[in-house]
Formats: structure tokens, C-alpha cells, sequence
């Protein structure tokens, strides 16, 4: 794990930043593809977790979670909206848009489906981060924000990285086959840049510290 400030790690894979999980203090926030178990529960090692927290219940988020769950016996938090999804991951393909990559993904990355502890809600404490609903990347996507430093978990709401090439590319909302309501998501952009971040945790891509150029793309879109 990598120190990105305090009580704040990253968990990346191969190529590094093309998906992201992160520990918070003690909660381990998304869970990469069902094929990361083993590199997740190594980079764990030493590290106590009382929670597995996901931003939203995509496969390359929720992948590994029924695993990391199980053998660690922690609990499973997801926003409300998605929480019936990550209980059942036959919904997720099923509210995704209809493409090729979509039907793929279902099938190499998406992990078992796994109770859901608590759901999480609007002004929610997660490890000292603030709980904001941020839908249209899902119906349940979910951003932590702690206010004190400014670092926000933003999850897919934006990336960094092209999420099927794995190369660095700015800042871009996700693709749209990806999204079932862009629109909103991009509300949900808008509403990101008001905070004015000073550290932007990604799900693809790396750690984000320019907050002028986060805020400029999030009133642009």
C-alpha cells in the first residue's frame, strides 16, 4: 500500500492507477475485479479493517468483495441505491447500458454477490469521511469527502486513466457506455468541484492534487 495522506492508502494493480481501491483508517473502499483477491488481501497484510466500503456496485469495484469480506469477516457498506446490486450482481449488467463491453465485463470481472451490513446515506460517516450521494455513474454511486484536509473519494464520477487502454489521459467523465445517466453524473461532477478538493482518490487513474484544474473541468462539463 502506498501513504497518500493521513490514515489514507492506495491499492493499485496492473498497469498501475487502472483500477484503484483505497484504505481509509480502517475501511477498505472498493474491491477491484474478482480476479485482485489475492493482491488485495497481500497488500492488507498487518493492516487492521473493521469495513469494506464500495463507491459504487460496478464489477471492477465490487470484484473482490464477497472474498475480502469472508476471509476477513468484515462488514459490506454500499450506497442505498446499490446496495440490492451488490447482493445480487445480476443487476448490475442488467442496469448498465446494453454493449459488448458491459456483457464482457459481467462475465470476467464481476465477483458473488454478498450481504449488505449498511446502507450508506447522504451526511453518513465512513472513517471520518462524509457520505455524499453522487448518482448517475449508477444509481447508488457514493463519494466520501473528509473536510478538514479536503481529500474526496470521488470514485467514477470522473477519471484520469481510460478505463479499457490503461494510459493517463486528464480528466474525462467516464465513458458513456459505462453510465446509464450521464446527465446526472454530470451533476454530480458539478457538485464535486464545489468542494474544491485538494487530494481527488480515483477509481482509474492517480491521485489528483491540482484542485484549479479539477474545479475548472467540473464547472465545464
Amino acid at each position: 500500500m502506498r501513504k497518500l495522506a493521513d490514515g489514507v492508502h492506495l491499492i493499485t494493480g496492473l498497469p498501475p492507477y487502472a483500477i484503484n481501491a483505497y484504505v481509509l483508517e480502517d475501511v477498505l473502499v472498493d474491491a477491484m475485479t474478482k480476479r485482485d483477491v489475492k493482491r488485495i488481501l497481500k497488500a492488507l497484510r498487518g493492516h487492521q479493517v473493521s469495513a469494506h466500503a464500495l463507491t459504487h456496485a460496478h464489477p471492477d469495484h465490487q470484484g473482490a468483495s464477497h472474498a475480502v469480506c469472508e476471509q476477513l469477516g468484515v462488514p459490506l457498506w454500499v450506497g442505498e441505491a446499490d446496495a440490492d446490486a451488490a447482493e445480487d450482481p445480476r443487476l448490475i449488467e442488467q442496469r448498465q447500458p446494453d454493449h459488448p463491453i458491459n456483457r464482457l465485463f459481467a462475465k470476467v470481472m464481476t465477483g458473488p454477490g454478498h450481504p449488505v451490513d449498511r446502507r450508506l446515506r447522504e451526511g453518513d460517516d465512513v472513517a471520518g469521511f462524509t457520505v455524499l450521494e453522487v448518482p448517475g455513474h449508477s444509481a447508488g454511486h457514493v463519494a466520501l469527502f473528509r473536510e478538514h484536509d479536503r481529500v474526496l473519494v470521488a470514485g467514477d464520477v470522473l477519471n484520469a486513466q481510460h478505463p479499457l487502454l490503461g494510459f493517463p489521459r486528464g480528466l474525462r467523465e467516464p465513458l458513456s457506455f459505462f453510465t446509464p445517466d450521464p446527465e446526472r453524473n454530470r451533476a454530480s461532477i458539478r457538485r464535486l468541484g464545489e468542494l474544491e478538493p485538494s487530494l481527488v482518490l480515483l477509481g482509474h487513474g492517480p491521485p489528483w492534487r491540482d484542485t484549479r484544474a479539477f474545479v475548472e473541468f467540473c464547472r465545464g462539463v
